[in-house]
């Protein structure tokens, strides 16, 4: 029977950041963990499935090859290894103690890895600022990363002689990992000899001194796509620091930041352009011209008697659509300007035109229908006809 999505058996997004993973991940595992299920054979398989899932999407490489190839990322080679070998091991999935290793093992230091593990190189993370125009169009940002990249002395080996000569680790045996018991607590850590790679380089590199890696600034440019929002994270794979002794490198995680704008407001992927209106321009009705994210100008006919608050929608004008051609709508929201300052003349004809509707009986609801009606309900009020 084929495996049910990794993401599916957790119960979160493909997006999900690590605390929410681990999140998901304790509270299912407590919840069909054998002790508590004592003979329940459906909630040891449970258990199972949510260990073997959680145990891939917490590490970020074993992750990235699970997004890309799905389960066969882990099922090629005998008895199921995959690429990153070893499968999941359930064979000590009867005790508590397991639960607490695997959720709690990040901060103590790690959790039981099984044996020894590459020194992977150290993801990269990096803050970037751009305009909601380039956000809309999308952009390359230059960018100068401070890293670790392979020594040039030894090709990133660790090896004076580019051999890769090593031996065992004596302080862990090659585990890469040792233990020490604190209290009643046994405390795993990373080996401090061998940095976890339980190896020890024979003839160390006289430049990098066997980490087979340098301090190093590095430049880059980063692609932003069309449509990205505050907040997203991208992943470069493969641009973090490079790995120890010829071990992969890590990623690169370009967390945007987008400025806001001083005339338009996004909403997903529709736009809100607030206008003002002069009063005679939304009493007697016309023609105004608005400006498009894309630099575009839209001229947008005005009916006369606009009031405040009115909303015009120009379909297609909104803002970009990650990873399509699409594009949401740009909303107009009107707001009618009080004239202030007034000239004498203005004063006059504004008096005239409040004269012209008293003496005609017209300041009723023809010329003011929302304010007629408030003072009717007010008047109401008064007089006691409350609801």
């Amino acid at each position: 029977m084929a495996k049910q999505d990794y993401y599916a058996t957790l119960g979160i997004s493909r997006d999900a950041r690590a605390d929410d993973l681990k999140k998901a991940y304790r509270k299912l595992a407590m919840q069909f963990h054998p002790d508590r299920n004592p003979g329940d054979k459906q909630a040891e398989t449970r258990f199972k499935e949510v260990s073997e899932a959680y145990d891939v999407l917490k590490d970020d490489q074993k992750r990235a090859a699970y997004d890309r190839f799905g389960h066969a990322a882990f099922e090629q080679g005998a008895g199921g290894a995959g690429p990153f070998g070893g499968g999941f091991d359930f064979s000590n999935a009867g005790g508590l103690g397991d639960i607490f290793d695997q959720v709690f093992g990040d901060f103590m230091g790690g959790g039981r890895r099984g044996g020894a593990r590459s020194r992977a190189g150290a993801d990269i993370r990096q803050a970037v600022e751009i305009d909601l125009a380039e956000a809309f169009a999308g952009t390359k940002v230059p960018l100068r990363v401070p890293t670790r990249v392979a020594c040039d002395a030894c090709g990133g080996t660790g090896s004076e002689d580019k051999a890769q000569g090593s031996d065992t680790c004596a302080t862990c045996q090659g585990h890469g990992r040792i233990r020490a018991q604190q209290g009643l607590f046994l405390v795993e850590r990373t080996c401090p000899t061998c940095g976890g790679s339980g190896r020890v380089i024979r003839n160390p590199c006289r430049v990098c001194r066997g980490a087979g890696t340098v301090q190093r600034e590095r430049s880059l440019t980063v692609t932003i796509p069309a449509g990205v929002e505050d907040g997203t994270r991208i992943r470069v794979a493969g641009e973090g620091e490079a790995g120890g002794a010829g071990a992969p490198p890590g990623d690169l995680y370009v967390h945007v930041a987008i400025r806001a704008h001083p005339i338009f407001h996004r909403e997903g992927a529709n736009l809100i352009l607030r206008v003002p209106l002069r009063m005679t321009l939304a009493a007697l009705g016309g023609e105004i011209e608005v400006p498009s994210i894309d630099g575009t100008r839209t001229k947008v006919k005005i009916p006369a008697g606009t009031q405040t608050g009115e909303q015009f929608r120009l379909r297609g004008k909104g803002f970009s659509v990650l990873r399509s051609a699409a594009r949401g709508d740009l909303f107009l929201q009107v707001m009618v300007e009080t004239p202030q300052h007034l000239t004498r003349r203005q004063r006059e004809l504004l008096e005239a035109f409040e004269a012209d509707a008293d003496s005609k009986g017209e300041r009723g609801d023809k010329h003011h229908p929302e304010s007629e009606g408030f003072f009717a309900k007010v008047k109401e009020f008064f007089e006691g006809g409350r609801a």
